[in-house]
């Protein structure tokens, strides 16, 4: 089962691996919807309804251990040197 939702853009399954070859399975969401509080369209009503589905798409599923949700790319405001 994959994770789908209307906010997110899209989402995978990743394998993070520890200095101690430890692994934790991952869900990474990637969303067009601002996450941090400080941009002026941010709304938490939104980032709450991902959230929430994101939580119990990791309950129902067992596919992995914890997620992170993500802006894609070309959003992300890069500070000028």
């Amino acid at each position: 089962m994959a994770f789908a939702h209307p906010l997110a853009r899209a989402a995978k399954i990743w394998t993070a691996r520890g200095a101690d070859d430890s692994e934790q399975r991952i869900l990474v969401i990637v969303t067009t919807i601002p996450l941090e509080a400080d941009h002026k369209g941010y709304k938490k009503s939104l980032v709450e309804k991902l959230t929430r589905a994101a939580r119990d798409y990791l309950t129902e599923s067992k596919e992995a251990g914890s997620y992170v949700l993500i802006n894609r790319l070309r959003d992300w405001d890069v500070a000028k040197a």
